[in-house]
C-alpha cells in the first residue's frame, strides 16, 4: 500500500514548501493533538458546587480538568498528572458513623483521556508513595472510600512524609478539629513545585504539599505547608494570604483576605470554548469471582439509562473480565472498554491479583 500526499504547500508569503510525506503526516497529527487537547483555566464543577464555600470555585492560572466525586472534587492537571487541588466539605456527623474498610485498590481514572492519566506502573519502583490528596481516612462510606483510590487523587509523596508527618501532624489534627467544630469545615489539599517526575507518564513530583482548613462559622482559615521530603520538619501553620501567594490560587474565601488579587486571570467558561466538561458521578464495582446478581444489577442500571460508560480493568483474571464484557455487550447496547493493568505492591499493601474492577460512569 502506497501513501500519496500532496507535498507542495504554500507558506504565508506565497512560497512553496516541500515536505517529506512522513514529516507532513507527523505535522498534521501534532496539530490535531493540540487542537483536541485544549484545556481551560476555568473549573465548572457543575455537579458538585456544594462542596465549595458559598459554591464559589477557586481561581487559578493553571489549566486543568474538573472531576466530581461523591464526597470530594478534584481540579486535575493533565500536564503534571496529579491534582492541582482537591476540596472536601466535612462535619462531625460524618465521623460519628463506623469508618468503612480501607479498600487499598488503586486504579487509573477512566474519565480522563489516556494521555492525561497517571498510570499504576508510573509509581512502581519509583520510591514514592501514592499520596492521597482527599484522604481515605476522611471517607464515611464504602463508595467514597473506593473513589478516593483513583490515581487522579494521588501525588508522588515521599514515603516517610506520607506515613509520618503528613498523616500524624496534618491529616489527623484536621479530622480532630472537624470532630469538635459546630458546622461544616472546608478542606483544600494540593501540591506545588517541581522536583522531577516518575514513570513513563512523567508524573510531576511536587516540592511542597499544602492543606487549607476553613471554618466559616468562625471566619478563620489556616494552612499547613510541608516540604515533600522524608526529612521534612513540622512548621507552624501559615496564613491564608501566605498560601495564596505561594500557590497562586485564589480559593475565593470571603472576608479572610480580600486584598490579594491574582491580576489578569482570564477565566473563559468551558462551554464557550466548545469543550465538554469531564464531570459526572462514577463508582467502582469489584468482582473477585463471577456474581450473576452483581452483574445483573449493573445491566439493569444500563437498561434503565443510568450508565454513561464502563471500563473493565483486570490484572491476571482476563477470562473473568472478558466474560463480564461479553455478558454486558450481549444484553445491552453499551460498548465496554477493556484494560489490563498491574498495580504495584509495596511493603504494606498487597492486591487481589484476580480481582476485576468495573469503573462505571453514571449519567
Amino acid at each position: 500500500m502506497e501513501l500519496v500526499l500532496d507535498k507542495n504547500l504554500a507558506s504565508p508569503q506565497g512560497e512553496v514548501l516541500h515536505l517529506e510525506p512522513m514529516k507532513f503526516l507527523r505535522s498534521l497529527l501534532t496539530l490535531a493533538a493540540l487542537l483536541s487537547t485544549s484545556l481551560h483555566a476555568f473549573a465548572a464543577f457543575e455537579d458538585c458546587k456544594d462542596l465549595f464555600p458559598r459554591q464559589q470555585i477557586p481561581v487559578s492560572t493553571q489549566a486543568g480538568r474538573d472531576l466530581c466525586f461523591d464526597s470530594f472534587a478534584i481540579y486535575y492537571s493533565p500536564q503534571d498528572k496529579k491534582p492541582i487541588y482537591t476540596v472536601e466539605k466535612l462535619n462531625k456527623e460524618q465521623f460519628s458513623t463506623p469508618h468503612p474498610r480501607r479498600s487499598n485498590q488503586f486504579y487509573e481514572e477512566a474519565r480522563l483521556p489516556f494521555s492525561e492519566r497517571a498510570l499504576l506502573s508510573d509509581y512502581r519502583g519509583s520510591g514514592y508513595d501514592r499520596g492521597h490528596n482527599a484522604p481515605a481516612g476522611d471517607m464515611s462510606n464504602e463508595r467514597s472510600m473506593a473513589q478516593s483510590f483513583s490515581l487522579a487523587n494521588m501525588m508522588p509523596q515521599a514515603r516517610q512524609n506520607n506515613q509520618g508527618i503528613w498523616a500524624k501532624n496534618v491529616e489527623e489534627p484536621t479530622r480532630a478539629y472537624v470532630k469538635r467544630a459546630a458546622g461544616d469545615i472546608y478542606v483544600f489539599t494540593g501540591s506545588t513545585g517541581n522536583a522531577g517526575s516518575i514513570g513513563r507518564s512523567r508524573v510531576t513530583i511536587p516540592s511542597h504539599l499544602f492543606k487549607l482548613v476553613y471554618d466559616p462559622s468562625k471566619n478563620t482559615a489556616w494552612a499547613y505547608w510541608i516540604e515533600n521530603t522524608n526529612e521534612a520538619n513540622m512548621t507552624p501553620p501559615i496564613s491564608y494570604q501566605e498560601l495564596v501567594q505561594k500557590t497562586g490560587i485564589d480559593f475565593q474565601i470571603p472576608g479572610i483576605d480580600d486584598a490579594i488579587k491574582l491580576g489578569a486571570i482570564t477565566a473563559e467558561p468551558l462551554k464557550k470554548q466548545g469543550l465538554k466538561p469531564l464531570i459526572g458521578g462514577w463508582y467502582p464495582v469489584f468482582f473477585d469471582a463471577y456474581s450473576s446478581s452483581k452483574l445483573n444489577g449493573v445491566i439493569e442500571n444500563i437498561k434503565a439509562g443510568k450508565v454513561e460508560s464502563i471500563q473493565v480493568q483486570y490484572d491476571r483474571n482476563e477470562s473473568l473480565a472478558k466474560q463480564i464484557v461479553l455478558q454486558i455487550e450481549s444484553q445491552t447496547n453499551l460498548k465496554v472498554s477493556l484494560m489490563q493493568s498491574s498495580p504495584p505492591e509495596s511493603a504494606t499493601v498487597t492486591y487481589e491479583r484476580n480481582r476485576v474492577t468495573l469503573i462505571i460512569r453514571s449519567k
